[in-house]
């Protein structure tokens, strides 16, 4: 699932990296970006792209991120999948498509294992709907 959005949200794990853009052409293009978690939003990860016009957030699982670092995962509008880069590294790509267009990423394995070890202690795989608040969903469905 993807969702665009303006400004960070508040976080329980924020970890700032730089993900690398493949483009339509090769070339590779830096992008600052900060990965978040939200006890709030337990089965949920969001990637801001910190840009001088402001930050675009994409949100999909969680779940979605871990195992797709270990094997291909998903299909739609995010899939990720293992890979090593041009120095023989160790990366996470993530692909993230939208009717306005594709994007590919790069981001090294390391940082988002990290990210994932930081997440699981906020809250363990397996116990995400402990955290959910089912009440506040229903409100916030209800009021849009």
């Amino acid at each position: 699932m993807n969702m665009f959005g303006s400004g960070r949200t508040v976080a329980d794990v924020a970890v700032d990296i730089t993900v690398e853009c493949v483009d339509q052409n090769g070339q590779r293009h830096e992008i600052d970006t900060v990965l978040g978690y939200r006890r709030t939003d337990p089965y949920a990860v969001s990637m801001t792209f910190v840009t001088g016009d402001g930050s675009l957030v994409w949100t999909f699982g969680r779940d979605l991120l871990s195992r797709g670092t270990l094997a291909p995962n998903g299909d739609g509008d995010v899939a990720v999948f293992p890979g090593i880069d041009g120095h023989g590294r160790a990366v996470v790509n993530i692909e993230l498509s939208s009717p306005d267009g594709h994007l590919l990423l790069e981001a090294r394995a390391e940082s988002v294992a990290e990210f994932i070890s930081r997440t699981t202690e906020v809250v363990p795989e397996g116990h995400e709907s402990e955290h959910l608040d089912v009440d506040q969903l229903i409100a916030e469905l209800l009021a849009s």
